[in-house]
């Protein structure tokens, strides 16, 4: 066995909500440059003030952004992507199994539409909650740092500050509906397509329920969950990166996007995001499985000593 045994006692919802937010900023944490180069290529197209740099690729994104404008951009809007993984995956991730399992009538094997309505349920959730520090978190990495450039925010705070002092309430929960259709299904993708994978390895007998098992179970919700998000994801990301007035709703972006760009721009950043998606599944899952295991041995050391 590698790594903490799976616990005989089914973790409380407490113990899944701390690690769920945990993992998450773990994962964020080894992940960001990834997601910030997904950002700037998705973005790329409508970038306005900056005349010569093109991205191409996610390592050439990665390389022209630490030679333009030094290394510390790639973790521009860290802080934000911090605060809304520690609200964001609680919720959604937390809460999954006992939404699923009140779905279901607490039924062991739920089945798929079960599974997809409660992953749905959690992701929107999520989103309704945690969207301010989404919106933070896109346009903190979708500014540059260069001379001569105007910022237009210089720390978290100030960008929140900003945000609803210039476009109200409504700026800071700018693209929630986009934002909500996006998580729901990678929600329900990711969670989905985990647990799917995980039990056929399990039942099979292909591997005992470690480190490998969670990994191979990780890669593949990544890649599915890339594949069904992407263009809802570029849409976000365009949409909540606009200043006041560029698009009329999401759905006016997506087809400013379709009339100028074509069916292709929805897909842009597909690597990247496959990169940052496959991976921050890989960390995540990973250390979800762990540290939700290490919470459960240390209580139950804590409950043996009393």
């Amino acid at each position: 066995m590698v790594g903490f045994k799976p616990s005989d006692v089914a973790p409380p919802l407490g113990v899944k909500m701390a690690s769920a937010g945990a993992a998450a900023c773990v994962a964020d944490l080894i992940t960001f440059p990834l997601d910030t180069a997904k950002v700037r290529l998705q973005l790329q197209g409508e970038m306005k003030g900056v005349e010569g740099i093109r991205y191409r690729g996610v390592f050439g994104t990665i390389s022209t952004m630490i030679r333009t404008e030094g290394p510390r951009s790639l973790y521009n809007g860290l802080v934000a992507g911090l605060q809304r993984q520690a609200c964001f995956a609680s919720i959604r991730i937390g809460l999954y199994d006992n939404v699923r399992d009140f779905y279901s009538g607490g039924k062991e094997n739920p089945g798929i539409l079960v599974r997809i309505l409660a992953g749905c349920t959690t992701g929107a959730m999520a989103v309704s909650f945690a969207q301010p520090t989404d919106v933070v978190k896109v346009r903190f990495q979708a500014q540059m740092n260069l001379d001569g450039v105007a910022r237009r925010y210089t720390g978290t705070m100030q960008a929140y500050k900003h945000i609803f002092q210039n476009e109200g309430m409504r700026g800071l929960w700018k693209g929630t509906l986009p934002n909500i259709t996006r998580n729901a299904l990678v929600n329900c993708t990711e969670l989905v397509t985990y647990g799917l994978i995980k039990e056929a390895i399990l039942r099979h007998k292909l591997m005992s329920d470690n480190l490998p098992c969670h990994f191979v179970s990780a890669f593949g919700a990544g890649f599915a969950t890339t594949v069904i998000a992407s263009p809802v994801d570029v849409v976000k990301t365009r949409y909540m990166n606009s200043p006041p007035g560029q698009y009329k709703s999401a759905i006016n972006c997506s087809w400013t996007m379709m009339t100028k760009e074509g069916p292709t721009a929805f897909y842009k950043g597909f690597v990247p995001s496959f990169l940052r998606l496959g991976s921050w599944n890989v960390v995540m899952f990973v250390s979800f499985e762990q540290i939700k295991r290490a919470m459960m041995v240390t209580k139950k050391r804590v409950e043996d000593r009393n």
